[in-house]
């Protein structure tokens, strides 16, 4: 190799553009393999309301169980009355458990934009690496 030639692994800007050139078909291919890699993991649109749904569900729940837990606290110590602290040691389990289920909803849907792109990236990054391999074996 001459010190004029240079191996760059960046696309060129013709590369980059979807249909730009007639012979740049590899950056076309290398989307649509991309897009069904992901239409096989059945990972669901990120654009759909129903996770962002879940997430406020799980967040409301969360507070809610927590005050119901707190105000049940309360009541129970503000009486004398057998029957009316059993009560609130009932309604005060209610608020815990509530809680802990919010905080998985919460913490399970919240996660999920996280992890969805860090497989899309994991996924990018391994197909780049094999087209390198590939170009690597190709020159030998």
């Amino acid at each position: 190799m001459s010190p004029t030639e240079t191996t760059s692994t960046e696309p060129s800007r013709e590369e980059e553009r979807p249909g730009a050139h007639a012979d740049a078909p590899a950056a076309r291919t290398r989307a649509d393999r991309f897009a069904e890699e992901l239409a096989e993991l059945k990972i669901p649109d990120p654009a759909a309301g129903r996770a962002s749904l879940w997430l406020r569900a799980g967040a409301l729940l969360m507070v809610a169980g927590a005050a119901l837990a707190v105000a049940a606290y309360a009541l129970s110590h503000g009486t004398r009355d057998p029957l009316v602290q059993r009560d609130a040691i009932t309604l005060g389990l209610g608020g815990v458990t509530a809680a802990v289920a919010g905080s998985a909803l919460f913490l399970r849907y919240s996660l999920t934009g996280f992890l969805r792109f860090w497989m899309a990236r994991q996924s990018y990054d391994i197909a780049q690496l094999a087209d390198r391999l590939l170009e690597r074996d190709a020159r030998k």
